[in-house]
């Protein structure tokens, strides 16, 4: 017998002998015949009126087994209608059948009854509830996972609950992590706080601690990461939840725990953006981004949609990326006037067809080939898409008079030691020349690696994992500087905004990471140990490749702006005669061998000093 039919005999059951039992409590086990009588006549009536009330209010659709107070509170709703439409019934059939009023029940009778109804049929739901936790503990008694929750706060406590509420997870919450001395020993929703962030490590150890929850949303980003990496020392599996501004809902629950992942190590602020200066440049107006359907241009075009342009303008020349951004952005974006241009920059005609077409007010030029080794080896395909393509865009932005020209550039622009990195100082130099000519607003913005971006370490990392390692870092001391996605595009908009043209706008990436030890993390986030399950194995620095990278060509030149993590580099003398005929020889040299182009690059970059590492290193 299904669960809803075997309740529906039960509730007949103890409806019946609730209303028999109100009667022998109110006449001391002493009921006269006449009341007898009147209770059989109501037994059918009483039945069918209980049957329908609790259909009404579900009390044969819930899932008992999860009960709660809303349930109970379906039960008292119930059995306080049943009780009111008995009522009625009762005086409706002593006045037309019994012609009398002396036979209908006292008063008194209805209140025992509502009592009796309440705790037989609540109460049987509820030991029905408890018997079936037990079976299913006893069932799944090795299968429970030992939780520990970092943070005694808000989302700790609605957390608490959520768990709770949610029992086929299986969780054995130990106890509660918190830094605050005047929390310790105090209980929150029955689990006590049991320690700070220094007796973690113990308590893993001490509890068998199987999986970890950082549930401190609000906490900056310096902080987290400092937790963060001392749980990573446990064998137990890292979860987080979101920040404050991620939960959109205001609420904490099971649904957005996820995993902790590199960008929460790195310990990475959320921006804080000036809306008003990216408005005054991007709402109503027609912006044209380069590059659109890579890992950066396509960022750029997700944040850029959020500021209601009068059209974007996605310029790629793989359709596949594109495509892919154009269904996403028009699904996120619906009254967005968005054109996606398949055309390549190297296509100087193309370039002015689409400027005459279109006019863009704005340009965020992020099409370029950024694959350092990949380029030392093809440095032909660096002149024609870096320079030749840049000047391309950027000579067309002149003649259309594109109001802002926004070039993304690279920390592999600082005293460039590949022809990748010299081809994007070249560009610098390019739009500061052009900047002194034009009435369009030339700047660059340059930053570092970007996180999960198309041909960086951690989507090949993942890979080598997923294969079983090794995993290949080139040099034990190589260094990067690291943000992510967001946050670049985010920043590269809000530089737009406080342009004037000219400058070198340069991002706070932070502290450098060693790529060995993001290495490790990633393995061990992945759950396996580096060195052990996952090896780590050194290659020797790739041709081109520094064992730094920085950020400023001279650090003295450096000038804080209105906001903490854009800074902008003192602008250089730029000759347009110079770039002109330089640009003339970079379009004759497609034709040269890889050496007399590195030797155009010395010449034409003169902060270029080519790197010929090709050593093995083994460790």
């Amino acid at each position: 017998m299904s669960e809803d039919k075997k309740f529906m005999v039960l509730d007949i059951i103890l409806v019946t002998a609730s209303l028999f039992f109100s009667l022998l409590l109110q006449f001391d086990f002493n009921v006269i015949k006449e009341y007898i009588s009147f209770f059989e006549l109501s037994i059918i009536p009483l039945i069918v009126i209980t049957m329908i009330t609790n259909r009404i209010f579900k009390l044969y659709s819930n899932i008992w087994k999860y009960a709660s107070v809303e349930e109970l509170l379906s039960i008292v709703y119930s059995v306080t209608l049943v009780n009111i439409i008995f009522i009625i019934y009762s005086y409706f059939i002593n006045f037309l059948l019994l012609k009398q009023l002396y036979f209908r029940f006292p008063f008194k009778v209805h209140i025992i009854f509502w009592i009796l109804s309440v705790i037989s049929l609540g109460g049987s739901r509820f030991i029905y509830r408890i018997k079936e936790e037990r079976v299913s503990g006893n069932d799944c008694i090795e299968k429970k996972v030992n939780l520990l929750i970092i943070g005694a706060g808000d989302a700790a406590a609605i957390l608490i609950k959520e768990i709770k509420k949610h029992r086929e997870l299986r969780y054995n919450l130990v106890g509660l992590i918190d830094d605050n001395m005047s929390k310790r020993g105090r209980i929150i929703n029955g689990i006590k706080i049991i320690g700070g962030r220094n007796d973690i490590e113990k308590i893993c150890v001490e509890k068998k601690v199987d999986e970890i929850i950082f549930a401190i949303p609000s906490v900056d980003a310096h902080t987290q990461k400092q937790i963060l990496n001392i749980c990573k020392k446990t064998k137990s599996k890292l979860r987080t939840l979101p920040g404050w501004y991620e939960i959109l809902d205001g609420k904490v629950n099971i649904s957005k725990l996820r995993n902790v992942d590199i960008e929460d190590l790195l310990g990475r602020d959320p921006i804080k953006l000036n809306n008003d200066k990216i408005n005054g440049y991007i709402k109503n107006k027609v912006v044209l981004v380069t590059g659109g359907g890579g890992s950066i241009g396509s960022e750029l075009c997700r944040q850029i949609a959020k500021f209601e342009p009068a059209v974007l303008l996605i310029l790629d020349i793989y359709e596949n990326n594109a495509y892919d951004l154009q269904m996403e952005l028009k699904h996120s974006f619906p009254k967005l006037n968005l054109n996606v241009l398949i055309a390549s920059i190297r296509d100087y005609e193309r370039m002015r067809q689409i400027f005459q077409t279109y006019k863009p007010d704005v340009v965020f030029h992020a099409a370029a080939h950024k694959h350092v080794p990949l380029m030392e080896e093809n440095p032909q395909e660096v002149v024609k898409n870096n320079i030749i393509g840049t000047y391309n865009v950027v000579k067309c932005s002149n003649e259309f008079k594109v109001k802002k020209f926004v070039q993304i550039s690279t920390d592999k622009a600082v005293n460039p030691t590949n022809v990748m990195g010299a081809s994007k100082r070249f560009c610098e130099i390019m739009i500061q020349a052009f900047d002194k000519i034009s009435n369009t607003e030339y700047v660059a913005v340059r930053f570092g690696n970007v996180l999960g971006s198309n041909g960086s370490v951690i989507p090949l990392f993942k890979k080598q994992i997923a294969h079983g390692g090794p995993v290949t870092v080139t040099h034990p001391e190589i260094n990067r500087f690291f943000m992510t996605i967001p946050e670049a595009a985010q920043l590269v908009i809000q530089a737009g905004g406080m342009a004037n043209g000219g400058e070198i706008f340069v991002l706070d990436m932070g502290d450098p990471v060693k790529i060995a030890d993001l290495a490790r993390d990633l393995i061990t986030l992945s759950g396996f140990k580096p060195d052990i399950d996952i090896k780590i194995e050194y290659t020797g620095l790739r041709p081109g490749e520094k064992l730094y990278e920085e950020l400023l060509m001279d650090e003295v030149a450096l000038t804080s702006t209105e906001h903490d993590k854009i800074f902008v580099e003192k602008p250089m003398e730029g000759n347009i005669q110079f770039v002109e005929e330089s640009v003339e020889e970079f379009k004759n040299a497609i034709y040269w061998n890889d050496e007399k182009i590195f030797s155009l690059f010395e010449v034409k970059v003169p902060s270029y000093s080519r790197n010929k590492n090709k050593q093995k290193i083994t460790i």
